[in-house]
């Protein structure tokens, strides 16, 4: 019969073993995807609008702007026999939009804003993961409305709130070689940095400012925590950062993390390792207790439920957006 010490080495190798499989299948599966989307012709768009610097004076101007420029893109890719993307920009251009920043090349790229930001105590911004864009945007703004209808329905009578729905950068597919990697997120850094400069130049100081990062948006923040000038970073849904630990973030910012029980990314391997000359993964899991994150409850929901109506998750998401840190329910 084995001694502990002796299964107990033979549990490590098997773990090891195991860990470099999962790291090369992961990587080595999406190498053998057809390259055919990357070489179809992407559909024309106009390129952003010129405004000026965003005040709260020129803050109406800048949205007006924007819904401009998706209507023209609109008409660009009706032309051009896009009906998906038609719709899409069709839509932000609507007379309601409060677009803060907008860009129909490409996979295209969209900063809406939901509530009165110039005036708002409280203020969400939501970093999004893998396989958003334009197509695929509704469901992105889905997330933030729920987030601020519970916001507005929550919060104490006579407090503004706000919540900004950033897709800022060109996320990754899920099944992919970027998506396991942070060089997308690298990219997307400084210009997350940028917007929260953005908002804290429009909001001031003193209003309470809360980063939501889903998936693989969890990294993108991680990436740009350094220094950031936010109260709370809140993780969700997260493969890891590519930190050890939330103090690894270098953020004065309170760290929050939490995975629904029918979370799929529970099985991602929490490991980084090299691999084809680049790093593969992102660590330490953000839920496990030697990352040291604030971890709270997100029921049973799947990994895009984390925004859903009524769920545990979004009640403690707008917790933690309000500033009531005492409220946040544990597991």
């Amino acid at each position: 019969m084995w001694t502990w010490s002796r299964r107990r080495g033979a549990a490590r190798r098997g773990a090891g073993r195991w860990r470099r499989a999962a790291l090369a299948a992961l990587v080595g599966g999406a190498v053998v995807l057809p390259l055919s989307a990357a070489a179809q012709p992407r559909t024309p768009a106009p390129a952003p609008a010129a405004t000026a610097p965003v005040t709260a004076a020129t803050l109406d101007e800048t949205y007006a702007a924007h819904r401009a420029n998706a209507a023209d893109a609109s008409r660009m890719a009706a032309a051009h026999g896009d009906r998906r993307r038609a719709a899409a920009d069709r839509s932000l251009a609507g007379s309601s939009r409060q677009l803060l920043a907008f860009d129909g090349r490409g996979p295209g790229l969209v900063t809406e804003v939901l509530g009165d930001l110039a005036r708002a105590g409280h203020v969400a911004v939501l970093v999004p993961g893998s396989d958003t864009s334009l197509d695929t945007y509704g469901r992105f703004r889905a997330a933030a409305l729920a987030l601020y209808g519970r916001l507005t329905a929550q919060a104490p009578e006579g407090t503004r709130v706000a919540v900004v729905a950033w897709l800022g950068y060109e996320t990754p597919g899920t099944v992919s070689t970027t998506v396991a990697t942070a060089g997308r997120a690298e990219q997307a850094a400084p210009r997350l940095r940028s917007l929260v400069r953005q908002v804290r130049a429009l909001t001031g100081p003193r209003t309470h400012l809360s980063l939501l990062c889903h998936s693989y948006g969890s990294v993108v923040c991680a990436r740009a925590a350094a220094g950031l000038d936010a109260d709370d970073l809140a993780l969700v849904g997260s493969p890891g950062t590519g930190a050890g630990t939330a103090a690894g973030l270098r953020t004065p910012a309170r760290v929050w993390a939490a995975r629904g029980t029918g979370d799929w990314v529970e099985h991602v391997p929490h490991v980084s390792a090299g691999l084809f000359g680049t790093t593969v993964g992102f660590g330490t899991d953000p839920v496990s207790p030697a990352f040291g994150a604030r971890v709270f409850a997100a029921g049973d929901g799947g990994h895009s439920d984390y925004f859903a109506p009524g769920s545990r998750s979004l009640a403690n998401l707008a917790r933690i957006v309000l500033g009531e840190r005492t409220e946040v329910t544990r597991d």
